[in-house]
């Protein structure tokens, strides 16, 4: 696994990022908008973003005075690379595992 994908699995470990990504993913919210409906501040929050956005999930941009958050497609693609690959090696060792059992 090498770095980039270690650190988007790293950042959706704790369950807080988890919950802003999952929100994330169905629309872009101001800090604001996502802070709400969680027990912790809106300074924590910030900070689980920074968190989501140096592990490349998130993304931001100005709109207006506001600052808007959405899920960085790019970021997905690691993940995605990631998990297909393992999921090609598992199914290469059990084809391997049932041929040599016949």
């Amino acid at each position: 696994m090498n770095n980039a994908t270690a650190l988007c699995f790293e950042a959706l470990g704790d369950p807080v990022r988890r919950q802003l990504f999952e929100k994330l993913s169905r629309r872009a919210y101001p800090v604001g908008e996502l802070a709400d409906g969680f027990p912790i501040s809106r300074p924590a929050i910030s900070q689980h973003l920074k968190v989501l956005k140096i592990a490349g999930l998130v993304k931001s941009h100005k709109q207006g005075t506001r600052r808007l958050y959405a899920v960085d497609m790019e970021g997905i693609q690691i993940m995605r690379a990631y998990l297909d690959r393992s999921w090609d090696q598992a199914l290469t060792s059990f084809k391997d595992y049932v041929e040599k059992g016949r």
